[in-house]
């Protein structure tokens, strides 16, 4: 059990390391060398757990930037209440609640689709079921605000769901060429007027 433990710990901790890595460095130039520096620990302790860089990616796309999203911008969208009001608070106050740091090296799961998302089927798979789960999540709100009668009833919920999921991707990545909040502070002021234009 002790060793189990030990063992998860290991894990976790290459697991940090180098989503910390790649999202300030990338992936594609980070070597395992250099996650296994910056973990402290033995390359033996890495090749315990992984056999390759390749699969490191995959399990820092699940256990990292998967759970980033759920958290944030996919669970939200099952709350109760207004639709259009669950809509605004998920994405405006997500933009907002960014640190600095998170506005300089943008949204983790777009570095990887724009770095590795044409590399490998296996990285594609991945990042598309994270971009699929928050499509559903957001088609699902959408369409229970046209039944609510909060939300157009003659618009595609499925066009509105890629278009926020797009849109949100776009200013995050954006963002990292400005050394200020002037063109989040636009996008924002547009979406919040999109939010208006589709509501019933």
């Amino acid at each position: 059990m002790q060793q189990e433990l030990k063992s998860e710990l290991t894990k976790q901790i290459i697991v940090d390391k180098a989503f910390k890595i790649f999202y300030e460095n990338g992936f594609k130039t980070t070597s395992i060398d250099k996650v296994m520096k910056a973990t402290k620990l033995t390359k033996g302790a890495f090749y315990h757990h992984y056999k390759n860089k390749k699969e490191l990616g995959l399990a820092v796309i699940a256990l990292k930037v998967e759970k980033r999203v759920c958290d944030s911008m996919i669970l939200p969208l099952y709350g109760d209440g207004n639709p259009l009001e669950i809509l605004e608070k998920t994405f405006i106050h997500r933009l907002k609640s960014f640190s600095f740091y998170d506005k300089q090296h943008g949204c983790p799961m777009n570095n990887f689709i724009n770095e590795i998302g044409d590399f490998e089927a296996t990285y594609q798979i991945a990042l598309k079921s994270i971009v699929e789960k928050w499509k559903s999540a957001l088609i699902l709100l959408i369409e229970r605000g046209q039944r609510e009668n909060t939300i157009h009833k003659n618009i595609s919920s499925q066009a509105v769901a890629v278009y926020l999921i797009s849109a949100f991707e776009g200013i995050r990545g954006i963002r990292k060429l400005y050394n200020d909040d002037s063109i989040l502070d636009e996008y924002l002021s547009g979406l919040t007027l999109y939010l208006k234009q589709i509501e019933a």
